[in-house]
């Protein structure tokens, strides 16, 4: 069957080239070139992404993960919505031995909610951690069950928790439970921007050109976010404090 297709297709190609050679050449040459032009292109998308990363970290250092606990990145994942990340580091202090699924679980709405108001947009946050809480204890609150899943069906199920946006998800799949999933952010739109990497500020179309510029690894991508995310922190604001930034020599804003 394969050598019969090949000779119907050599066939095909021999009568194109009888009708019209140039044609057929014109056609090989621009595919071609678009496929040099291509790799090329992404050859220098992975050099570039990996040198921001590497700038980074021998600026910084080594970046703690979040938290060895997988329910305090899945609410702090939530409570960070829309606020200060001193906010949430409050909140979660406030939680103390509370911050489990079965206290979020059987705590009164009111009280919850009273809990993590310094985190803004309280009534909603809650009433997402009620649900998101509800789906973990579908695992029984385990870790390792969850993980025992695939990254595409653990990010579906946790879209679909009203309340649970694309990042957020990623943030969970990514710091609670393992998985090599690149969380954008405001912070990596915001670098991606300054930097001009070509990559549009869509969601899914740059969390794929990270993910093909990187290898694919779970401690890569979650120390790369954290980096980006501390250098936002302290120089890349949105009124951006240049001096000092590791990233200056890169960053056309700032030459700007």
């Amino acid at each position: 069957m394969a050598g019969s297709k090949m000779t119907f297709y050599a066939v095909k190609l021999i009568l194109r080239l009888r009708r019209n050679p140039i044609s057929v050449m014109i056609d090989y040459t621009s595919s071609y070139r678009m496929e040099f032009h291509s790799s090329e292109e992404d050859q220098y998308n992975m050099i570039k992404v990996k040198e921001i990363y590497d700038i980074l970290l021998a600026h910084y250092g080594k970046p703690p993960w979040w938290s060895k606990n997988p329910f305090e990145v899945m609410v702090g994942a939530v409570l960070v919505q829309n606020t200060a990340w001193s906010n949430v580091q409050k909140v979660v202090a406030d939680f103390g031995d509370n911050l489990t699924p079965d206290f979020v679980a059987n705590v009164t709405p009111g009280e919850l909610e009273d809990l993590i108001r310094p985190c803004g947009f309280y009534l909603g946050k809650a009433a997402c951690l009620k649900r998101v809480t509800k789906w973990y204890q579908g695992y029984g609150g385990c870790q390792q069950r969850v993980m025992a899943g695939t990254l595409e069906q653990i990010r579906e199920e946790l879209l679909a928790i009203k309340g649970i946006g694309k990042e957020t998800a990623d943030v969970i799949c990514l710091y609670a439970f393992y998985f090599p999933t690149f969380v954008i952010d405001a912070y990596t739109k915001r670098l991606a921007e300054r930097l001009e990497l070509p990559v549009t500020l869509q969601y899914e179309a740059m969390k794929q050109f990270f993910e093909t510029s990187l290898e694919t690894d779970t401690d890569l991508f979650g120390s790369y976010h954290w980096l980006i995310l501390t250098n936002a922190i302290r120089h890349c604001k949105k009124k951006p404090q240049c001096g000092g930034c590791p990233l200056a020599a890169e960053c056309h804003y700032q030459q700007n």
